[in-house]
């Protein structure tokens, strides 16, 4: 069986525009869908974080309105629950890439505030992705792009990738206050080929061993895409 590292924010809240904290972490569908898929695959799942800190979870993405209603939001919950390699995780600086058959970073706007600027973060990406390995990244996570750029360039430039939207992000109403927008980063900044589908549906791009999702619901195509990869 396979190991799996996922790479997650260990951010609280993400900073605004106007200067205001934003609640934040990690998104719980894109953390517990793929999560379970693997785990109850056979496969072995191991939490990673700047610093080590323990992943804290959006509580708006466990509300019934964002979870698919009352039981969905109670069947994520009992998986974050039960997943015992949240409460110790591994610090970034501190993995071991040959240890793992598989990267994936799930989203949430957390990244948005540590991943983007992480050293780490960009390090494990830049070497994951030289590996050949499979390298699968959802929603807000391709932030982490961002901090793979050494002189302004980025090893991901030219690959075909997707994110959460523009068109998303004013649908939750953060577009007009985020500092930065992630689809027009991804763009401008790391050069990516971008590409997206309809708002609110999976999306899936995949090129070479890199694996892009665009928005919660892409998490488990990518899980599925990765189950089948690691077989």
């Amino acid at each position: 069986m396979a190991k799996i590292l996922f790479v997650m924010t260990g951010a609280t809240y993400w900073t605004l525009k106007d200067g205001t904290r934003h609640a934040t972490g990690y998104w719980a569908e894109e953390f517990a869908a793929p999560y379970k898929a693997l785990t109850e695959a056979g496969h072995e799942v191991v939490v990673a974080t700047p610093g080590a800190v323990t992943p804290n979870v959006d509580m708006m993405s466990l509300r019934p309105s964002m979870a698919g209603g009352e039981q969905g939001a109670l069947e994520l919950e009992d998986t974050i629950r039960s997943a015992e390699v949240m409460r110790r995780p591994l610090a970034l600086s501190d993995v071991r890439l040959e240890d793992y058959d598989a990267v994936y970073l799930p989203g949430g706007h957390g990244p948005m505030a540590d991943l983007a600027v992480d050293a780490d973060a960009g390090r494990l990406l830049t070497a994951q992705l030289a590996s050949g390995d499979p390298l699968a990244i959802v929603c807000h996570a391709p932030s982490a792009m961002l901090a793979t750029r050494i002189h302004g360039v980025s090893p991901f430039r030219g690959y075909k990738a997707t994110c959460f939207t523009n068109e998303e992000e004013e649908g939750v109403g953060l577009a007009s206050r985020a500092p930065w927008l992630l689809e027009d980063e991804l763009k401008d900044k790391v050069g990516v080929d971008f590409s997206r589908g309809p708002v609110w549906e999976p999306y899936m791009v995949e090129d070479r061993n890199l694996i892009t999702g665009q928005n919660p619901h892409s998490a488990v195509v990518l899980a599925e895409r990765l189950l089948k990869i690691l077989v």
